[in-house]
């Protein structure tokens, strides 16, 4: 029975003879922000891009609010907000525009947004902005910009890779707080990060996959505990987890 926002079941993918992701499988619940840690090379956007629909499993199944995401792409992209680690924007656009363009895509009235999206917008700084052209913005006001318009459609699920990238210390934590706010309104975040003291405070629960596979999953507290380092910042016990030469999963 699928009863998670995400149901991830052995799930794998394969390039040829290298296994980018091998039996994974794991759920998030609505109103969960989980975090999806792991090194370079780990399976982390792999799937991730399975989980937004911009490639195919080899194997297993994945749903998200009970729809797979093969059979049903267009439905669960309906529900969806999804930002990659290096998203792209139309640069001849205004800010308003792309904004408008988005609402468009999705159907959505943009009156019944406006207000909203501007409280956003201001939230972030990004107000003097919008009527200027996203090719004068910089790295992290585009990212800010992304984040705003992932949220236009109201979706049930962002899925984000790397979310601090290029934003300065206040950005980073509004972006916390707008992640907690979000789940508090029964919305689930996915999202991966390098930044472990953003993991360890954000998120709700979390898995670290190592080599394609899944080596731990739980609370922050939980998977400290599990590393044999429960006092310990998460960046020691992840990489103490992932720095097995062999590569074992710890369960």
């Amino acid at each position: 029975m699928i009863n998670g926002m995400i149901e991830i079941r052995a799930l794998g993918k394969r390039y040829g003879d290298f296994v980018a992701v091998d039996d994974v499988t794991l759920s998030t619940e609505p109103g969960e922000v989980f975090g999806f840690l792991g090194p370079n090379g780990a399976g982390k956007t792999t799937t991730i891009r399975i989980l937004a629909g911009l490639s195919t499993p080899s194997s297993g199944e994945v749903r998200i609010g009970g729809l797979d995401v093969v059979r049903e792409a267009r439905k669960v992209k309906a529900m969806t907000g999804f930002i990659p680690d290096r998203p792209h924007l139309y640069e001849k656009l205004t800010g308003n525009e792309h904004l408008r363009f988005v609402a468009d895509l999705y159907g959505v009235a943009w009156k019944s947004r406006e207000d909203e999206i501007g409280e956003l917008a201001y939230r972030f700084d990004l107000t003097d902005w919008l009527d200027s052209r996203i090719e004068n913005y910089s790295h992290g006001m585009k990212q800010k910009l992304v984040l705003i318009s992932s949220l236009v459609h109201e979706p049930k699920l962002l899925i984000i890779d790397e979310p601090m990238v290029g934003l300065d210390v206040l950005a980073q934590k509004l972006v916390k707080q707008l992640f907690r706010e979000e789940a508090s309104r029964g919305r689930t975040i996915f999202l991966t990060t390098h930044t472990m003291s953003v993991a360890e405070t954000v998120c709700d629960r979390m898995a670290i996959i190592h080599r394609g596979r899944v080596i731990a999953r739980g609370t922050p507290a939980e998977i400290k505990e599990r590393g044999g380092t429960p006092g310990n910042p998460l960046e020691d016990v992840f990489l103490s987890l992932t720095h097995d030469p062999v590569g074992d999963p710890v369960r």
